[in-house]
């Protein structure tokens, strides 16, 4: 059976929920919310550790690739399989292989909106907007449209089988989800909000520990980081209180998570128009979050 995908605001974590359990005596009468809430109390304790433990990024896989157009082909940004944690601690997987069409993806922009988007989001001097790494790959293109790819959380409503009709309804017909699988959803955005030399659109790097070359130094500046990193004020309870981050597209869900920045070669026509250079991939500017294993094993532990 086909899912049906949830608006980000239906799942209840989006709202900071209190820790509150559900508290249960003999003849007590529950209904359908008091096993909702048991749930999001298990959910929400589990996302709140990985939201400061992790503090969100990717945890394994996910590489981005570019794989150009071939005999029965289409062009596509490829994702590969691999798991990463949201802003607010969801875990966030892909099983299997995942696409964008790249080319009916540029296609879509121009009929948008007459290209005024990609207008905007074409730049020159790229290796400002990109990793180091990345940058050291090879000659990057005169100019080309800047494009991130996120992940964000999907919840699908799943298993539609008979129930009471909610709501002012008079029904004998009446389903509703038996199952919400924890999904997930792919977008690739023009970075059309006026990229610079001191506004890159790429997360926060946070603090360069390896930079403080004196033990003492870096011990308290790490510290200090995790004093400071607790907010200063809640929102339990309050849809759609949670700030983008610093460098988040306007518009976009503020809980996903980045992936990887494309530079999709232009030429000076206006609107933009694609040329024949290779689309290079910046997979080295998202957040990595790494497991203890890898710091055991970096640490020659």
């Amino acid at each position: 059976m086909s899912a049906i995908s949830r608006r980000p605001e239906a799942d209840p974590l989006y709202a900071g929920p209190r820790p509150e359990r559900a508290a249960y005596a003999t003849g007590i009468l529950l209904d359908a919310q008091d096993f909702i809430d048991e749930q999001t109390y298990h959910r929400g304790r589990l996302a709140r550790a990985l939201a400061f433990l992790a503090g969100g990024g990717t945890l394994a896989g996910l590489e981005v690739t570019h794989r150009p157009a071939a005999t029965g082909q289409a062009e596509e940004i490829k994702v590969a399989p691999g798991i990463a944690v949201d802003r607010i601690g969801r875990l966030v997987e892909i099983p299997r292989p995942a696409c964008l069409r790249l080319d009916r993806w540029f296609s879509g922009e121009v009929a948008r909106d007459g290209g005024d988007t990609l207008r905007t989001a074409a730049y020159g001097a790229l290796a400002r907007f990109i990793s180091a790494r990345a940058g050291a790959l090879g000659a990057l293109p005169a100019r080309a449209v800047v494009a991130d790819v996120y992940l964000r959380f999907v919840a699908c409503e799943n298993g539609l089988t008979p129930s009471f009709a909610a709501g002012p309804f008079d029904a004998l017909d009446a389903v509703a989800p038996a199952r919400l699988r924890d999904a997930y959803e792919l977008q690739l955005v023009a970075r059309a909000d006026h990229l610079s030399d001191t506004f890159t659109g790429l997360p926060d790097p946070g603090i360069d520990l390896g930079a403080i070359a004196d033990i003492a130094a870096r011990r308290a500046a790490l510290q200090d980081a995790i004093l400071g990193a607790y907010p200063a004020s809640g929102d339990a309870g309050s849809v759609g209180a949670i700030a983008p981050p610093p460098g988040h597209p306007p518009g976009l869900d503020p809980t996903a998570v980045f992936l990887a920045r494309a530079l999709v070669p232009v030429g000076p026509n206006d609107p933009p128009q694609r040329t024949d250079e290779t689309v290079r991939i910046d997979n080295f500017s998202r957040r990595f979050v790494a497991s203890e294993a890898l710091l055991a094993r970096w640490v020659g532990a």
